[in-house]
């Protein structure tokens, strides 16, 4: 047997909470992060013999993050976060790349006598903003999405033709609730030029929300990849999607014990079992870059 040796490894200051006020107009800005920052290079000598030399502490990546937030900003999360990444490739010779995360929390202005307040806020739940860039040198992969983005219609799916076993008990139906969490990512193409991420993800997350809804669904499957289908479509920018949607099961309940019809109005929600659907769609021919999604966790 050969020598046991250090393999792939990364380390930084995890969910560093990031909430920061744009205060040059009397009408406040709130942006609220959720950053990690993960660095990769040459740290063997700390992993064999606990020599620090080339530790860049956790702490100080801490520190980095609220500092950046005040010299460089926060025009967008993608922004922020490659800044962040150039800072520790570019400034310590030994870290050759890294992993930075961010998720963002929305806020909406309360309406007070119809008018949006200037600097008073509430939570807005749609869903949870995505961001992972990843750098090796000079490459930079900068991946955006959504996540716990629940959606539902209560008509306009199917399910029926599948096979059938002697395990099989499922209905065929060709109206049913279908109800999901979306989980979607995708890869821009570049970074090189001057995106604008925030408008890029909100036209991006509309597509998505109106595709789900405009497509008379065969299937989840058939969904997920008229989703990914639209996105690349319309943003040249985008080199793939990544979709994770679990099946929120609604079942019709059986009222005639009680003498009662039931066409489709009355439901029970079942949290699990479900199931899980999961696709990529990419452009035929287009080169796959795993280095970009590695650590994604959960997709196919």
């Amino acid at each position: 047997m050969g020598d046991i040796v250090l393999g792939s490894n990364q380390y930084g200051k995890a969910e560093n909470r990031l909430v920061r006020i744009v205060r040059d107009t009397p009408v406040h800005r709130i942006i609220d992060l959720n950053v990690t920052s993960q660095l990769r290079g040459d740290f063997s000598a700390c992993h064999y013999a606990g020599d620090n030399s080339h530790v860049v502490a956790t702490d100080t990546q801490k520190n980095t993050v609220y500092a950046y937030a005040k010299e460089v900003g926060v025009k967008s999360p993608e922004d922020f976060l490659i800044a962040l990444g150039r800072h520790f490739v570019g400034d310590f010779e030994w870290v050759t790349g890294g992993r930075w995360e961010a998720e963002e929390y929305a806020w909406e202005r309360i309406v007070v006598d119809g008018k949006p307040h200037d600097h008073s806020f509430v939570r807005a739940g749609k869903f949870v903003r995505t961001t992972v860039v990843q750098m090796a040198g000079d490459t930079t992969w900068v991946v955006s999405g959504i996540k716990d983005c629940v959606v539902l219609k209560s008509t306009g799916s199917e399910f029926h033709g599948f096979p059938r076993d002697k395990y099989t008990t499922l209905v065929e139906t060709d109206d049913r609730i279908m109800a999901t969490s979306i989980t979607a990512w995708w890869r821009y193409l570049s970074t090189d030029t001057d995106l604008d991420f925030n408008a890029l993800h909100e036209a991006i997350t509309e597509v998505v929300l109106a595709t789900f809804a405009g497509v008379h669904s065969l299937a989840l499957q058939q969904t997920l990849f008229e989703i990914g289908k639209a996105i690349l479509e319309k943003f040249d920018v985008v080199a793939e999607v990544k979709l994770s949607c679990p099946n929120k099961h609604h079942f019709v309940v059986d009222l005639s014990p009680f003498g009662l019809e039931n066409p489709n109005e009355v439901f029970y929600a079942a949290d699990r079992p479900y199931g899980l659907i999961q696709a990529t769609i990419t452009r035929e021919g287009a080169d796959q870059v795993p280095e970009a999604w590695a650590t994604i966790p959960g997709f196919c």
